[in-house]
């Protein structure tokens, strides 16, 4: 997203030669036929590439290419959208972002661990059925009980849109205990009063679930009651950058394959770039993808310092592509002319990723309230 060191362009280029080769469009069409979200090899490779613990200190067993691991995962992010790719990057991410901050992050360190060497993978439940985004209001309880070893949880309520819900090991859910703390606890996807309830995603291979929790015990506490709505806002801050990012690389993708039809395909005996009209929806777009670059790369660099203003970033980065990422693609689609919509081409591949991310952590609605709240506070942006 930004300028990147010798190092880092050469993680990037090694990123991108795996998704190109692993990856590409065809695959995820063969993973569709299949029912599949991805294959649990690939993600391992992937992880042996060192794509899973670039938020990860090294102490934890992580490690990044550059300075700043976010800025590596979002470049990361931008070469998976290229291919729209598969694999649960995202739901990873948000979940390590979470573990590594807690004040108890050595509780997790062999969660951790395997979650960086892609031997589970993890998921963070934070939608509720009908309602908007709200991770910091959930109606879930977790009631304490008396044990022994010490007090536990009774965990109860649903979460609803869980990326990678059927295939996650671990699911960081956040809860109302009966102080009305708000609290994060990590389950395991097979302890007993969890159920899973997968949902149709209009994504080729991106697979979500409902996921049900029915006094289910929770033991595995993340970070204390007064730090888990700074962590959520980490949580949601990392989600948000990695689907701009990733949305970014997308319209890269688009405009320069809509860019080359242009010049090849040819209408009364002139191509179609010659047009004066669509030269200016070109340069139209043009214009919309170097703004979501950098929206996108500000946002990066805000969440990456930690600001107080980078939950506005965040913010604005998201309702800027949620605008404009679908109507650029859409554009893409009738400069293509009937082919554009067919099952064969290409493009809504693409269009089905971004008409995903448009909602995911929040409509651009949600965030333009939440600029200005921010904006009209005296309080650090949240």
């Amino acid at each position: 997203m930004t300028e990147l060191s010798t190092e880092s362009e050469l993680f990037v280029a090694t990123a991108r030669a795996f998704l190109d080769k692993t990856a590409a469009i065809s695959a995820q069409r063969e993973l569709h036929a299949q029912g599949r979200s991805y294959d649990p090899a690939w993600w391992n490779r992937a992880a042996e590439l060192g794509w899973a613990g670039l938020l990860v200190p090294e102490e934890l067993g992580g490690g990044s290419v550059s300075a700043s691991g976010l800025h590596d995962l979002a470049a990361i992010a931008e070469a998976s959208g290229r291919t729209v790719g598969p694999g649960p990057l995202y739901p990873v991410s948000t979940v390590l972002a979470g573990l590594i901050d807690a004040d108890n992050a050595d509780a997790h360190a062999e969660s951790i661990a395997a979650l960086v060497a892609g031997e589970q993978v993890g998921t963070w439940a934070a939608d509720e059925p009908g309602r908007a985004f709200r991770p910091h209001a959930p109606s879930a309880t977790a009631t304490a009980t008396t044990k022994a070893a010490g007090t536990g949880y009774r965990l109860n309520g649903v979460k609803d849109r869980v990326e990678a819900g059927a295939q996650a090991d671990l699911i960081l859910v956040g809860a109302r205990t009966d102080d009305g703390a708000l609290q994060q606890f990590l389950i395991r996807s097979d302890a007993p009063g969890v159920t899973v309830r997968p949902q149709t995603c209009i994504d080729l291979v991106k697979q979500y679930a409902r996921i049900e929790f029915d006094d289910v015990e929770a033991e595995v506490v993340v970070g204390t009651a007064a730090q888990t709505a700074a962590l959520i806002d980490r949580q949601t801050q990392v989600g948000i950058a990695l689907a701009c990012a990733e949305s970014v690389g997308i319209l890269d993708a688009v405009l320069a394959l809509t860019i080359e039809w242009c010049r090849d395909r040819y209408s009364f005996g002139r191509p179609l770039a010659s047009y004066q009209a669509l030269k200016h929806r070109l340069a139209d777009m043009t214009m919309w993808l170097h703004a979501a670059r950098a929206i996108t790369a500000g946002a990066v660099d805000k969440i990456a310092a930690r600001t107080p203003d980078a939950g506005m970033w965040a913010s604005a980065a998201k309702s800027y592509l949620g605008e404009h990422a679908g109507l650029l693609v859409q554009e893409c689609i009738q400069l293509h002319g009937g082919i554009g919509v067919t099952w064969e081409h290409d493009l809504h591949v693409y269009l089905r990723r971004i008409t995903l991310y448009r909602n995911l952590l929040g409509t651009p609605g949600e965030h333009h309230q939440a600029i200005f709240t921010a904006a009209n506070s005296t309080e650090p942006a949240a």
